[in-house]
């Protein structure tokens, strides 16, 4: 088979993480967005995450996306309690009645991630871990999850950063080999993002016309009253501090400034204590927590992004702002200043006297009309497909699954063959996933080696009380004939070229 081209089989694959929809975010986002553009690509993906309120059970959503809603104990941040061996199983039960053969996990505080990769290593499946959080390396907190990552991703398949900021930190802190480790940012779906300029009329798409704009928005005159949003969860790691104290000395600053800030959090509190002392409840407005399908609504009603986050992987919420039309004033912080370029975005050190520098900066280019944001929506419509990163991940399925060759897949020179080759393909003996484990620490090792013989042991006696034969497998969603036969043609033209 010639470089760079393979045959291409369907993959059954099963996202995994506490974080999902009805809960907004970036993580919950990326994983359905990911899951829906594979499954257009012809491939079979559910999610397994934790029950919500009002959501138990199993749920179909768009696109035959089957979702298992597992009842467990949420304990903070709508994290559920680290069990280690009850999660087992159930996962167990869900993963032969579904036939997956990769199991993806998402983000290094979820419970449900770090089991579910053992469990699945266990049972003998290719796993892939995607971090999407920044974390250091000094403090207790940091250390502990540091640790728990290096355990996870002793025997992982591969790992996805969605930066190159986050890769760094993510091979630091698990002592990860690089060429193990891709980056496939995030991306937003620009049309569910339009500024209000160019939101397309309906009998504009019916008659095929070209005219899509309401509006062209007018220039900002310096009485005018900008707009400044923020959405964001009120935790002191997304800068809410920040926010806390450079809201009163904007306002002052810029009379004719007004601020919607939309979120829940342990800071609100705090946020509205300042608006009752400095008597801002007119100049402020506070929408609480809003779904992911009201975000749009809420940006289109400003003119300034501002994101004062302390620590961020990829930041997807300034793509949907400048997707919008936003100008964007943002902390260069982790992997912010690979999103976007120079022109959307004005960047401040995550302190209060830049925040507030940057602010009065960004207002002033407004004013001036020195910025052209009109052209933001496609501009990052080009740069941010889906499509594109579940491109990319099927690649990283095809790698690990042996559908694409070791020295393609990991880029390394013939030559290094051999020796690398060997260290970056996990096999699934239980002695040598114990040699793995055993070098993550001193007593460390010895923890993990003794969880890992747990594991298999509970394997073995689950696979006795409950054998496989036992176990009903769950009839796939059917696809439409079209969608069936694109894939088809797809897999015929691919082998052909071959």
């Amino acid at each position: 088979m010639r470089r760079g081209v393979y045959a291409k089989r369907i993959v059954y694959s099963s996202m995994v993480s506490d974080f999902f929809f009805p809960q907004p975010g970036g993580v919950e986002s990326h994983i359905y967005q990911l899951s829906t553009k594979l499954i257009d690509r012809g491939h079979k993906v559910i999610i397994i995450t934790h029950a919500y309120k009002g959501r138990t059970g199993v749920r179909y959503l768009t696109n035959g996306l089957k979702v298992y809603h597992v009842p467990f104990l949420v304990i903070y941040r709508e994290t559920t309690m680290p069990t280690v061996f009850s999660f087992f199983p159930i996962f167990r039960n869900i993963v032969i009645r579904e036939q997956i053969q990769i199991v993806h996990g998402h983000q290094s505080l979820s419970s449900f991630c770090h089991e579910a990769i053992l469990h699945a290593r266990t049972m003998g499946l290719r796993t892939v871990f995607t971090d999407h959080s920044l974390f250091g390396f000094a403090d207790a907190g940091s250390i502990l999850t540091n640790k728990l990552l290096k355990f996870t991703l002793s025997d992982v398949d591969h790992v996805i950063c969605v930066s190159h900021t986050c890769k760094e930190n993510t091979v630091l802190r698990a002592s990860l080999d690089p060429l193990m480790v891709s980056v496939i940012p995030n991306a937003v779906v620009a049309e569910n993002f339009r500024p209000l300029h160019a939101t397309p009329h309906a009998n504009d798409r019916q008659s095929g016309g070209t005219s899509q704009l309401q509006h062209t928005p007018r220039p900002i005159g310096p009485n005018d009253i900008i707009t400044i949003v923020v959405i964001s969860r009120l935790f002191y790691n997304k800068g809410t501090d920040l926010l806390i104290a450079s809201i009163p000395r904007i306002l002052a600053s810029h009379p004719n400034v007004r601020f919607i800030i939309a979120g829940s959090g342990p800071k609100a509190i705090d946020l509205e204590q300042m608006l009752e002392r400095n008597v801002l409840q007119d100049k402020v407005e506070m929408l609480g927590a809003i779904r992911h399908e009201e975000v749009r609504d809420v940006m289109v009603r400003g003119h300034i992004y501002l994101h004062p986050s302390l620590t961020e992987a990829f930041g997807t919420v300034i793509v949907e702002a400048a997707s919008c039309g936003l100008y964007v004033v943002c902390t260069r912080v982790g992997g912010i200043p690979e999103v976007l370029p120079q022109h959307m975005t004005t960047f401040a050190k995550p302190e209060e006297d830049d925040i507030v520098l940057a602010t009065s900066k960004a207002i002033s280019a407004l004013r001036s009309n020195k910025v052209r944001t009109e052209r933001f929506h496609d501009q990052v419509k080009v740069m941010y497909s889906w499509t594109d990163v579940a491109r990319r991940t099927e690649r990283v399925y095809q790698g690990i699954s042996g559908d694409i060759s070791p020295q393609e897949f990991y880029g390394y020179y013939p030559g290094e063959i051999q020796e690398a080759g060997s260290d970056r393909i996990r096999n699934f003996s239980l002695i040598d996933r114990l040699k793995r484990y055993y070098g993550c620490g001193v007593w460390a090792g010895k923890l993990f080696c003794l969880c890992v013989v747990i594991d298999f042991l509970l394997y073995i006696f689950l696979e006795m009380l409950f054998p496989r034969a036992n176990i009903d497998i769950a009839r796939s969603w059917p696809k439409k004939l079209n969608e069936a036969s694109s894939t088809k043609t797809e897999r015929d033209r691919l082998g052909s070229t071959s």
